[in-house]
């Protein structure tokens, strides 16, 4: 059997059960459930090996004792059985203990926890509403995620090579001293006792200060992800002095929290170190009192000095571990309190899967504000029928987005309800809402990933030929075919950078739209779908559009009333109410509000300024 079966004990991408707790303890316990089984086999290795170093001293005092006890010329003949189990414990035992310790944290531990950890917050922090990500730094966002991953894998792993280890030794110190002499075993034990106090006093006044370098430092990284993210802008403006400033702005406050964290840290490990110096000289010095007293043999010297010495440079490095260990503690309470707030649209506890819909909608006496007095929309009621294609026009914030934002859930109404097929949108799964909705936005969303891949997003069990056929549609395939990647890869094997900068507007969106296509969902809703694309383009779209949209629900929004001029019906919102219905001849008719917009386009584009209204 290879030896990285044993990482098969951590099943590190396991679900977690139930919410993310808010109290330290029970979000460890959270992070590492249905791990216990390798813990348990990292703790006892560790600690054994934590033995080895007793049983080392031991050995040391007996060959010591039956080298002082024979004389010179039958030390080995009189000692062989010794000796020989000596070498063997040097060669065999302490190798292969030592080892497995070392491949219970190198196989199990490191590798099983950290995904564990983080794929169950990364979840977690998907299963927030947008909201929660509207208000927050995305860079800063993803650095809690990693930091709180990576803090809970330090604390257990550490605890267990460290603390387990460190405990072991000492229990097993203890008790060999007290075999010694019961004097020398009250001494290590009392400056254990005394140890531990300093430990007690400093832990969490670390702990508290590493919380506060590691918000200092998540904020350094949200401000230099959100300028990297801006960067062309930041160009454009001219402003890469003013986001230098706002950038050295938050390095200060991590420097400074860091420096506050350090001057802690020197005088605990500085105080540590003159404890540990006090250990060999009470040990030493209380055995040769023995000797000099009949009850100590050499052995006994060697084996206390040797112990003492041991405990003395292990103070260092457990003093180090454990600042580590209360310094991830700290981390994993700021990652706590920023990614486990609980969900604000979860789904409904009785929730069911939505299965192949008509594309029916209505929208019953809605009303939402965003929590505000004014915006959004007001007791709006719509009727849509399966396969009926509506246009969505009004000034801005007039509530065309918010209208679309309720359909797919990523808002709850305030009053009213949003049904699909009959069915209340909170009644069903979130994610099964979404896959029977296709959308392409003026705000393409690219990932940097292969043209491929992002097409293949509206159905990832497309084959080849439907990909292709997909992107022919959307008048993609010939410019993907000439697309090059910086590492050489081309075509749909090309990655088109994040959020697709290495893509022209037009390009992004109409990848969007062979992404939609390739989806097929009974429902499609465009907002500003043509919006970055020339005439010359806009009119092949438009073409393959119309052959989408046969048989789909749609909801366009538009400001270039030319695109939506054949819809079924249009719709007409003013300050988030309904306030003219109808086909677009009909509309103009009537000289009201679309007649003016209509009358106000230059080249088919609607100039529409809230305030101007």
């Amino acid at each position: 059997m290879k030896i990285t079966a044993i990482a098969d004990l951590i099943a590190p991408f396991r679900p977690a059960i139930g919410a993310p707790p808010r109290r330290l303890l029970p979000f460890f316990a959270w992070c590492l459930s249905g791990s216990w089984w390798g813990l348990v086999v990292a703790t006892v290795l560790s600690a054994a090996a934590g033995v080895l170093d007793v049983i080392m001293a031991w050995y040391l005092g007996l060959v010591i004792d039956a080298a002082v006890g024979s004389p010179p010329a039958q030390v080995w003949t009189d000692n062989a059985t010794l000796f020989a189990s000596f070498g063997l414990f040097l060669l065999l035992a302490k190798p292969a203990i030592f080892g497995l310790s070392v491949a219970a944290n190198a196989i199990i531990l490191q590798p099983g926890l950290m995904p564990l950890a983080l794929s169950r917050l990364h979840r977690w922090t998907m299963g927030h509403a947008v909201t929660f990500f509207d208000n927050d730094f995305a860079g800063r966002i993803a650095q809690k995620q990693m930091q709180a991953a990576r803090a809970v894998t330090d604390v257990v792993s550490e605890t267990i090579n460290t603390v387990a280890f460190a405990l072991a030794s000492l229990i097993g110190s203890v008790l060999f001293l007290f075999i010694i002499d019961i004097w020398i075993g009250v001494a290590l034990a009392v400056w254990v006792c005394v140890y531990i106090a300093l430990i007690a006093w400093f832990m969490p006044r670390i702990q508290r200060r590493s919380a506060v370098r590691a918000a200092a430092r998540a904020t350094v990284t949200g401000v230099v992800v959100d300028t990297i993210t801006n960067i062309k802008t930041v160009k454009l403006f001219g402003h890469s002095a003013h986001e230098d400033r706002a950038a050295i702005r938050s390095m200060v406050g991590y420097r400074d929290s860091a420096i506050v964290f350090g001057e802690l840290s020197v005088w605990f490990r500085s105080l540590l170190m003159v404890l540990a110096g006090v250990l060999p000289l009470v040990l030493i010095g209380g055995t040769i009192q023995l000797w000099q007293a009949g009850t100590a043999s050499p052995g006994d010297i060697a084996a206390a000095g040797a112990l003492s010495i041991r405990i003395s440079q292990m103070t260092g490095w457990v003093s180090f571990s454990l600042m580590n260990i209360y310094a991830s503690i700290g981390e994993v309470e700021d990652g706590m309190r920023t990614l486990t707030p609980p969900h604000d649209l979860p789904d409904a506890p009785d929730a069911v899967v939505l299965g192949r819909v008509t594309g029916a909608l209505r929208f019953d006496h809605v009303s939402f504000a965003y929590g505000r007095r004014r915006g959004g929309i007001q007791d709006v009621t719509l009727d849509i029928a399966p396969g009926e294609k509506i246009g969505i026009v009004g000034a801005s914030g007039a509530g065309k987005s918010t209208l679309v934002s309720l359909l797919l859930r990523l808002y709850d109404t305030e009053t009213g309800r949003v049904m699909i097929d009959g069915q209340d949108v909170r009644g069903v799964t979130q994610e099964s809402l979404r896959q029977q909705i296709a959308m392409v936005t003026q705000e393409t969303a690219m990932f940097n990933r292969s043209a491929r891949d992002n097409i293949l997003y509206g159905r990832p069990d497309a084959t080849e030929a439907e990909v292709i056929a997909a992107a022919t549609a959307a008048e993609a395939h010939d410019f993907i075919l000439g697309l090059k990647d910086h590492a050489g890869r081309p075509g749909y094997d090309a990655h088109l950078g994040e959020r697709g900068v290495k893509l022209s507007g037009g390009q992004r969106q109409r990848i969007a739209l062979a992404r939609a296509i390739l989806k097929d969902a009974p429902v499609l809703v465009l907002d500003e779908a043509t919006s970055a694309l020339d005439s010359e383009v806009e009119a092949a779209i438009q073409t393959a559009l119309t052959r989408v949209m046969q048989g789909k629900t749609v909801l366009a929004i538009a400001h270039r009333l030319s695109t939506i001029a054949q819809m079924d019906r249009i719709i007409v919102l003013d300050q988030g109410r309904i306030v003219e219905t109808g086909r677009h001849d009909d509309l103009l008719a009537q000289g009201g509000l679309y007649a003016r917009y209509w009358e106000r386009q230059s080249g088919g584009f609607l100039r529409l300024d809230a305030a101007a209204e």
